[in-house]
């Protein structure tokens, strides 16, 4: 082999080592999660479809129905959005976290009430 193909070799073997590293990590299921709030936790069941690196997820809403969002996972990083129509008008809740096999943690910003901690089990 010469010492041009050798070096191609290598090349392929160190993408390949590189693109399994930052493969996405399959988040499909169902999940147990865990809200943390001043008012105490607040405990869900959280439901994700992925395709890709595209997720719908799904979850109780807190005054009755489902709540339906989209989000993105990258690597071991995910994010997902629900927009819900309240008493004071629409709200954004956007939730980040990172993903460590069978469980994931992170932070869930509600607009002006603020930021909390949540944590989801794979059941």
């Amino acid at each position: 082999m010469t010492k041009s193909l050798k070096s191609l070799a290598i090349g392929f073997l160190l993408l390949g080592g590189i693109s399994l590293c930052a493969a996405t990590v399959d988040v499909s299921g169902v999940w147990d999660m865990t809200l943390i709030t001043p008012r105490g936790e607040r405990e869900s069941e959280l439901t994700i479809e992925q395709e890709g690196d595209s997720i719908k997820v799904t979850m109780p809403g807190f005054r009755g129905g489902d709540m339906a969002g989209e989000g993105t996972v990258t690597e071991n990083k995910i994010q997902w959005t629900f927009t819900v129509e309240g008493p004071q008008g629409e709200m954004t809740m956007t939730y980040t976290g990172t993903i460590e096999g069978d469980a994931m943690s992170g932070e869930a910003e509600f607009g002006e009430m603020g930021t909390f901690e949540w944590t989801a089990k794979k059941k």
